[in-house]
């Protein structure tokens, strides 16, 4: 507890939830229509719809392997499918809940678009989706700078989401 919660951003879906982004878009009924669909080009996304949604998943391994030598980062996880609410508490002890201010999630733009077709709900999207973090890390605060330039040094773009609080719900969005 007291702990920071840093985030990394992602480039996109990364390679989970596209079950539920094909059902969202209607790709995969008929093979003309999904090339009409997946080459729309959106001035929100500054790419079409399939070259959003092939964006290759970022790999973290350099910019976390620098940051645990700038700082001791006491936990570490990547945001894949299962989203905020499955992957963050696997990597807390019992008793810790990650409290996320929400305003400070990077929301990419895909997100945006496949929460608004979809017409879902806000938890759904982040039990699902990375939303726009990638890899996440928990570090001292008093170490949180050092890390954050340790990953921007690396390339990356670190976010402070929050911190470390003690309780039982795994991850509280505010």
């Amino acid at each position: 507890a007291g702990d920071v919660l840093l985030g990394v951003k992602s480039s996109g879906v990364h390679s989970n939830g596209f079950s539920l982004v094909r059902k969202v878009f209607g790709i995969g009924a008929d093979d003309q229509a999904d090339k009409e669909i997946l080459s729309h080009y959106y001035d929100e996304l500054g790419a079409t719809l399939g070259e959003t949604l092939l964006t290759p998943t970022r790999i973290y391994v350099k910019p976390v392997l620098a940051a645990i030598q700038a700082a001791d980062i006491k936990a570490i996880s990547h945001i894949t499918g299962g989203g905020f609410y499955e992957n963050i508490p696997r990597m807390l002890k019992e008793g810790l809940t990650a409290k996320i201010e929400k305003a400070a999630v990077p929301v990419l733009p895909i997100f945006e678009m496949i929460q608004a077709a979809g017409n879902i709900p806000e938890r759904d999207m982040f039990n699902t989706f990375n939303m726009g973090i990638g890899m996440t890390v928990v570090v001292a605060k008093e170490e949180a700078d050092q890390a954050m330039a340790a990953l921007q040094a690396a390339g990356e773009t670190p976010v402070r989401l929050g911190e470390i609080v003690p309780g039982d719900e795994g991850v509280i969005l505010w």
